[in-house]
C-alpha cells in the first residue's frame, strides 16, 4: 500500500479501535486496552502553539468532568514530540485566558505521535487538507473498544463541544434503552421506537394499546424518557464495569 493510501486508510463505525502504545504527557499507555470498561474519546488536533487548537484543549479540560459522569475518558493526539506538548500545557496554564476560563490544567494524556503512526492507523492525516498535521478527528469508542461515532474537522474550525458531549449521551441512552434518538435530542426528550422488536405490534401501537407509545404512522413511534431514567440507566452501565 502507498503513502497516501496508508495515510487516507481509516478505522470505520463498528469496527474495532486500532491498538497502539504511545508516550503521552501522562504516561505511557496501551490503547484501548488501559480503557477497558470505559468510553473514550480519542481526539487529533492539528498542532501545539495554535490558537484554535489551544481553545479547544481549554474546552475540553473545563468540561473534563462532565465526560467522566458518563464514564468517558479523553485522549488527545498530535503529530508533536512530548516536550513540545508539555510545554504548550503548562503555556495555556499559566498564561491563556479564554472566555471565562484560564489557569486551565489539561490532566488527560496526550499523545506524542512524531512519526504519525497513530495517527494514519486512525485516517487522522488528509493530504488534501494538510500532509503533515492531523486533522481535528474524534473517534468514540465503547468500552468493549469498539468505534461508535466518528467526526471529523478541517485545520481552521474548532469543534462543537455541546455536540461532542451530546453524542456520549446520545449513544448511551441508544443502547441502554434499545431506542433511536431523533434530529437535536437532548436528554428528556421523546426518543424513536424501532418499528420491530419490543413495545408492541405496528397495530397495537397505531391503535394506542402500548403504554406510553404514540405514533403517527407506523414507521414513526416514540415513546418519553426522562433525563432521570437516563441518568439512572447510566449510573447502573458505570456500575456494572
Amino acid at each position: 500500500m502507498s503513502d497516501e493510501a496508508t495515510a487516507l486508510a481509516m478505522p470505520r463505525i463498528g469496527d474495532p479501535a486500532p491498538a497502539f502504545t504511545a508516550v503521552t504527557t501522562q504516561g505511557p499507555i496501551n490503547f484501548p486496552a488501559d480503557y477497558a470498561g470505559k468510553w473514550v474519546i480519542l481526539f487529533s488536533h492539528p498542532a501545539d502553539f495554535t490558537p484554535v487548537c489551544t481553545s479547544e484543549f481549554m474546552t475540553f479540560a473545563t468540561m473534563q468532568d462532565e465526560f467522566r459522569a458518563y464514564n468517558t475518558e479523553l485522549v488527545g493526539l498530535s503529530v508533536d514530540g512530548l516536550y513540545s506538548h508539555i510545554a504548550w500545557l503548562r503555556t495555556i496554564k499559566e498564561k491563556i485566558k479564554f472566555r471565562d476560563m484560564e489557569n486551565v490544567e489539561v490532566t488527560f494524556p496526550l499523545i506524542e505521535d512524531i512519526t504519525m503512526e497513530v495517527a494514519r492507523k486512525y485516517g487522522m492525516i488528509m493530504p488534501g487538507e494538510a500532509s503533515t498535521k492531523a486533522v481535528r478527528a474524534v473517534f468514540f469508542i465503547d468500552p468493549k473498544g469498539i468505534i461508535r461515532t466518528i467526526i471529523y474537522y478541517p485545520l481552521s474550525i474548532g469543534r462543537n463541544f455541546d455536540e461532542l458531549l451530546r453524542v456520549v449521551k446520545a449513544l448511551q441512552t441508544a443502547d441502554a434503552f434499545d431506542v433511536a434518538l431523533p434530529a437535536d435530542w437532548r436528554p428528556g426528550e421523546r426518543v424513536i421506537v424501532p418499528t420491530a422488536g419490543s413495545c408492541g405490534t405496528a397495530k397495537e401501537r397505531m391503535d394506542g394499546l402500548v403504554e406510553g407509545v404514540e405514533c403517527v404512522d407506523w414507521f414513526f413511534c416514540t415513546r418519553p424518557i426522562t433525563v432521570e431514567e437516563v441518568e439512572s440507566a447510566i449510573r447502573a452501565a458505570k456500575a456494572t464495569v
